[in-house]
Formats: C-alpha cells, sequence, structure tokens
C-alpha cells in the first residue's frame, strides 16, 4: 500500500486514538490500605466490575470493611459487638455478607445492603453462625452455623424464606458451605473432611481425593476448586469437573503446597496462593493454556520496593479483578488488601481491534505496533487468543479488511 504523507499522519493519529480509547487493557495494582488505626487488612470478595473490594481490617479487632475507589474503605460496623468479617459480596456490590457479633458476644451470619446489617439468626439450638458466600443477586447466602448437638452444620440461607437451611452431614456432625454459584443453586464446602458439592436435587456428594475443602464455584456451579491432600499428605490445589473429576492443579516452582481459593464464572481461571517449607507464600493464577504461574512474577512491573503478592483469595466472574492480601512495602504492612486489575480477558475476535464496527487501517496499524508481543493480558491485538501478536493475527485483519466498513 501507498500513502501520501497526510494520509499516513491520518492513519497514525486514528491508531494512536484507538490505543487510547483502549486504555482499559492497562494493568494496575491498588493497595487498598486499612480502616482508621488499622495494622493489617485483606480483601477476601470483589463485585463483578471490581468497583467493589470486602474484607477485613485489623487493629487489634476485627473490622468488616467494603472498598469503593470513590469512597475508600467503608466500616460496617457490627450487629452490637467488638468484631466483624466481610467474606462475601454480590455482584453488583450491593449485598455484603459475613460474621459480626452481637451485644452477647456472639458471632452471628449477618447479610448487609444499603448500609443496614441483618442478623441471619442460627440453626435451631445453636448460638454461632457465620455466612461465608452469597449469590450474584444477593438472595441467596451460604456458611456455616452451631447445631443443636454441639457441632457446626452447613447453611443456606434465602431472602425468600428468611430462614437458614440446615444442609446436614456426612456422617458426622461438622460441615461447612464456603462457595455458591451465581443463581445459590448449587454450594461447596466441607462434609466430612472431604471437598463437597451440595445441589438441592441430588444432596451431598464429595468429589474424591483426601482431606480437604472446596472453596469456590463457577457461575453454572459445574466447576468446583479448593484444596485436597494427595498421598504424600501435602495440600495441593484442585479443578473439579463431572466429566474429569478431580484435577490436580500442582503447585508452583520451589513450594510444596498450594490451596485454590475462587474460580471465574466460566470455570477457566482459578486463583490462590502456594506456600514453601519456610511458610512463604505467593499468589497465584492458573490457567489451562498457561497451567499455574506467580502473579509477582507475571505483574513485576506493578510491584515496587519489595513488595509481594501472597494471597490470592477472589476474582471477579470474568476473570479480570483478583483480590487478596499481601506484603506492601511502601507501608510497611505485613499485609494489606489490593486489587489487581489484570485487564480484559482476551476474546478472539475478527480484527476489530479497536470495536468500531470496521476492521480498517487503524487496526491494522494497532497490530503492527504491537508486532512480536507476547503475553496472557495482550488485549485485543492479540486477534486470536495465542499469547502473543504475530503473523496468524496480521493475518486475520487482512482477510477482513473492509468488513463492517
Amino acid at each position: 500500500m501507498c500513502y501520501t504523507q497526510n494520509r499516513f499522519n491520518a492513519l497514525l493519529s486514528a491508531c494512536v486514538l484507538s490505543l487510547i480509547a483502549t486504555a482499559g487493557w492497562s494493568q494496575s495494582l491498588t493497595w487498598l490500605g486499612t480502616l482508621p488505626g488499622g495494622a493489617n487488612s485483606a480483601a477476601l470478595g470483589v463485585s463483578a466490575d471490581g468497583r467493589v473490594v470486602v474484607g477485613l481490617s485489623y487493629n487489634g479487632l476485627f473490622s468488616a470493611f467494603r472498598w469503593t475507589a470513590s469512597g475508600g474503605m467503608q466500616n460496617l460496623g457490627t450487629l452490637g459487638g467488638a468484631n466483624s468479617v466481610a467474606f462475601g459480596v454480590s455482584a453488583d456490590g450491593s449485598v455484603v455478607v459475613g460474621r459480626a457479633e452481637n451485644a452477647a458476644g456472639q458471632q452471628r451470619a449477618f447479610r448487609w445492603q444499603n448500609g443496614v446489617m441483618q442478623d441471619l439468626g442460627t440453626l435451631p439450638g445453636g448460638n454461632w453462625s457465620q455466612a461465608h458466600g452469597v449469590s450474584a443477586d444477593g438472595s441467596v447466602v451460604v456458611g456455616l452455623a452451631a447445631n443443636s448437638v454441639g457441632g457446626f452444620s452447613a447453611f443456606r440461607w434465602t431472602a425468600a424464606s428468611g430462614r437458614m437451611q440446615n444442609l446436614g452431614a456426612l456422617g458426622t456432625d461438622y460441615s461447612s458451605l464456603w462457595g455458591v454459584s451465581a443463581d445459590g443453586s448449587v454450594v461447596v464446602g466441607g462434609f466430612y473432611g472431604r471437598a463437597s458439592r451440595w445441589t438441592a436435587s441430588g444432596g451431598i456428594h464429595t468429589l474424591g481425593g483426601g482431606s480437604g475443602w472446596a472453596r469456590g464455584a463457577s457461575a453454572d456451579g459445574s466447576v468446583v476448586v479448593g484444596w485436597a491432600r494427595n498421598a504424600a499428605w501435602q495440600e495441593r490445589a484442585f479443578r473439579w469437573t463431572a466429566a474429569d473429576g478431580m484435577q490436580a492443579l500442582g503447585t508452583l516452582p520451589g513450594y510444596d503446597l498450594s490451596f485454590a481459593y475462587a474460580v471465574s464464572a466460566d470455570g477457566a481461571v482459578v486463583v490462590g496462593y502456594a506456600q514453601n517449607a519456610a511458610r512463604q507464600l505467593r499468589a497465584f493464577r492458573w490457567t489451562a493454556s498457561g497451567g499455574m504461574e506467580d502473579l509477582n512474577t507475571t505483574y513485576a512491573s506493578l510491584l515496587t520496593n519489595g513488595s509481594r503478592l501472597e494471597w490470592a483469595l477472589a476474582i471477579s466472574p470474568d476473570g479480570r479483578y483478583i483480590v487478596g492480601a499481601g506484603y506492601n512495602a511502601a507501608t510497611g504492612r505485613s499485609r494489606e488488601a489490593f486489587l489487581l486489575d489484570t485487564g480484559p480477558r482476551c476474546t478472539a475476535h475478527n480484527g476489530d481491534v479497536n470495536r468500531n464496527g470496521c476492521v480498517d487501517d487503524a487496526d491494522l496499524l494497532a497490530v503492527l505496533f504491537a508486532f512480536g508481543q507476547r503475553g496472557s493480558n495482550l488485549g485485543r491485538v492479540d486477534v486470536n487468543c495465542d499469547g502473543a501478536v504475530d503473523d496468524a493475527d496480521l493475518l486475520i485483519v487482512l482477510f477482513n479488511f473492509g468488513s463492517g466498513c
């Protein structure tokens, strides 16, 4: 192709504008700080758009927080006692669940919405409960509660019924639920010390492996993640499906243990942490194509002053936002909540890089300027989503050139 200087300048300007328009691809790491007077904090849940993060801040007492980019960290208070922890948040960030102490010093599961913290009560005969997970719309809450025989049982609470359903256990008086599908119909956790999955139609069934826990479920509940002990009695992260059973995800090089805590809505991205014999921790992300990667290595450019990402504890449904806790060297906090924006996940397309409906010169130049780059978060310039901007991406743009224009 041959262009006049004016034509080239116009194309260059269009490409620059395209790149500016897709600045959302850029990655970022935000340390969330603590509540006033806090020494440490940890993020345990994140909304679908990454704008709301929930967790705990510690200053001798635990305080549940809800963080937003515009308002910072908000203390959600308690039920009249001293401590509280937020474990989960709905997709839109409006409903928060966790545990809080009441005036009698008893820990109770709570559901917070619009500034009001609701005590979800306990199971009959019990006086203690905590909520761990919540459905996408905030109407179903799951967790753990004391039961009438002196143990603990998994519960499922719904806004429609306004009460806790005891899901029982497998031959024991101890069980707990941690994760829930988007519609609240599938819940996962631990029964009889084994990773398990519950549905209304099928009840409870264990997922295999040694003793362990299930911690997260995909949107439809078909993918479950957690950890289980292997033959050497080492805890290892797993990903389970009905078709493939329990798949061991391994661990990071030089680390003995691994724990999977959360999974994206489509079940493709798993996050958690690995631990070595010296009890050093590293946050990881796992995908089928890339295996287990150390987030500290992948996002090294975002970490300064020796800071570390140690726990990855929750992930947004689209896999973009990861939250947890780590060491922030800038503040000296040994444990501080973080929000990692990894950029949009790649979706293969026809070459319309800037999404203006037309495959044209601006798209071609965007791919040419990024040519040779490699990585898992290249954005739409990686047209075929193979982790590299190369000839294959260029050919897709050329073959579709003029489409939609």
